[in-house]
């Protein structure tokens, strides 16, 4: 393959979101470790992409926050994927935002959460660049580290496309686990609710969700 369409074929799966990328990403590695590519240009145009389209759906998020909610609420998995996640930006801030990309749908719900709530841009770009630099060194990185180590290609990319995998199935169980956490919460508050005590905001309460704590949340 042409190294330029090459470089092409990397922003067009790095930019938009939900696109399969991992096997792509880990073969151009290989291809780093065997000389046929410059790994510090590939690592700045897969991070750089990936941070422009996160940058993009903060920027929609945030100037169309009526029409995202009413997209979200379409599905209620969605929903509630998204809710879950405004409720720890709100808490956490920026560790969040940087961790929410290693989970999956995160670069979406990280980034449409992040604009609905106008959390702040600057603190958003540095934490998604940050993000978007870990994720490409990890998976770029893969595969050049395959082939360096054991000097065969195809062994080398089925064994980073192997740990690709992994890594996203110990992310999903992460997701389930804290979501199935949050659904004990509300139960737990009501009956705080009930014996006269006020629940407090740090996590986000039933009534908090997308825009009641968007203004300390852009502080």
């Amino acid at each position: 393959m042409d190294v330029l369409a090459l470089y092409g074929l990397l922003v067009l799966t790095t930019l938009p979101p939900l696109v399969p990328n991992s096997a792509l990403l880990v073969t151009t590695g290989v291809l780093a470790a065997r000389g046929e590519v410059f790994l510090p240009l590939i690592l700045l145009i897969v991070g750089g992409s990936a941070l422009l389209g996160d940058v993009l759906m903060y920027l929609a998020a945030r100037r169309f926050g009526e029409p995202v909610r009413a997209w979200m609420r379409r599905k209620p998995r969605r929903e509630a994927l998204l809710e879950w996640t405004s409720r720890r930006i709100q808490r956490y801030g920026l560790p969040f935002v940087i961790a929410i990309r290693f989970l999956p749908s995160g670069r979406i719900a990280g980034a449409l959460a992040s604009g609905v709530l106008r959390y702040p841009l600057r603190k958003y770009v540095l934490g998604a660049g940050i993000a978007e630099a870990t994720w490409a060194t990890y998976s770029v990185g893969l595969g050049y580290l395959g082939s360096a180590t054991t000097g065969r290609p195809l062994y080398a990319a089925g064994i980073g496309f192997g740990v690709s995998c992994a890594v996203a199935a110990v992310g999903a169980a992460i997701q389930w686990a804290a979501r199935r956490r949050t659904l004990r919460e509300p139960s737990e508050e009501s009956g705080e609710g009930e014996s006269g005590g006020t629940s407090k905001g740090g996590d986000g309460g039933p009534g908090e969700g997308w825009g009641g704590r968007a203004s300390s949340a852009a502080t």
